[in-house]
């Protein structure tokens, strides 16, 4: 089993497996952790699609699975993983963190209060708010 942490969230992968650097997985669990969807003209997410590279030394897609570590890097996004390569951190780079932040618009997220009702950002627009985040580490 590996985990896979995104921006979107954390995911789970039972039928994961790594090679070396490669993380293979089933292309459903793929498109899920990640967003991307893989269609004849390569992976695409909503109408921005990206052809995958040709020969063996940079296979992204191979049957059923996609090495989705591979795939990040060719979107040229940073990837980590673990020693035991059982949890791996498809990241965000900082230049395009940094271009989100140039809007001075927060991403839109939704989290459950203490009670378990959901609340998502955008349901607050135009109206002051306090984020306390708190980490353990």
């Amino acid at each position: 089993m590996v985990t896979v942490l995104t921006e979107t969230g954390e995911r789970e992968v039972r039928d994961a497996r790594v090679d070396g650097d490669a993380l293979w997985l089933p292309v459903r669990d793929a498109e899920a952790a990640t967003g991307w969807e893989s269609r004849p003209e390569g992976f695409c997410r909503g109408d921005v699609c990206v052809p995958l590279p040709r020969g063996p030394e940079q296979e992204i897609l191979r049957g059923p699975s996609v090495n989705v570590a591979g795939l990040w890097r060719h979107l040229g996004q940073p990837v980590v993983k673990s020693a035991q390569g059982d949890a791996w951190v498809l990241a965000t780079s900082g230049r395009d963190r940094a271009a989100a932040l140039q809007s001075l618009q927060a991403p839109d997220f939704t989290l459950p209060d203490l009670a378990g009702r959901a609340h998502s950002l955008s349901d607050y627009r135009g109206r002051k708010v306090l984020l306390v985040t708190w980490a353990s580490w």
